[in-house]
């Protein structure tokens, strides 16, 4: 399988996306830690990612949380 296939973002004018270079999911992944955020493959996994304020730790946990409620 090769990373692009495996890459659930669904963001692909992003220049840091898997299927624009060769470098797998690094890039991404380093200017998330970068920024203290999580990548968007990650919020794809949870429902109503959509409905998130940012891309931050915070946000993700509270989107994992919002959607434990509801199980």
């Amino acid at each position: 399988m090769s990373l692009s296939s495996f890459c659930t973002c669904k963001n692909l004018d992003c220049p840091l996306h898997p299927t624009r270079h060769d470098k797998g999911c690094a890039p991404c992944i380093a200017k998330n830690l970068k920024r203290k955020e999580i990548p968007n493959c990650f919020f794809q996994q949870v429902e109503n990612n959509e409905s998130r304020t940012g891309d931050s730790f915070k946000d993700f946990s509270e989107l994992v949380l919002k959607s434990t409620e509801h199980s």
